[in-house]
């Protein structure tokens, strides 16, 4: 019995070193976690503004100048349809003709 009290001490102070080292190492391991996470959402931020930005842009194309490429889109469908059946080259831009060539 006297034999137990000593081994019992021992066995104690194990643990005691185990647990600390067990905290420290889930202290590290939630650093590390809280870093990646940190990390991504930076990236995911990122990622959210250039397409944010790239809305914008197209945003301002479509309420600047919507209903003018709405109509250059149907004159160019008209205008390949009607190439299709002629002698024309179809891969002249819209509006090219009524530039003064140079």
């Amino acid at each position: 019995m006297a034999l137990m009290i000593p081994i019992l001490g021992i066995l104690l102070g194990f643990f005691g070193v185990w647990t600390n080292h067990k905290e420290k190492v889930a202290k590290l391991q939630t650093r590390v976690v809280a870093t990646e996470t940190a990390e991504k959402a930076a990236q995911y931020a990122s990622h959210v503004q250039r397409l944010e930005d790239r809305v914008q842009v197209l945003e301002r194309i479509v309420t600047d100048r919507g209903y003018d490429i709405a109509t250059q889109i149907e004159a160019l469908r008209d205008t390949r349809r009607v190439d299709a059946h002629s002698d024309k080259d179809a891969g002249v831009p819209l509006g090219f003709e009524n530039k003064e060539r140079v």
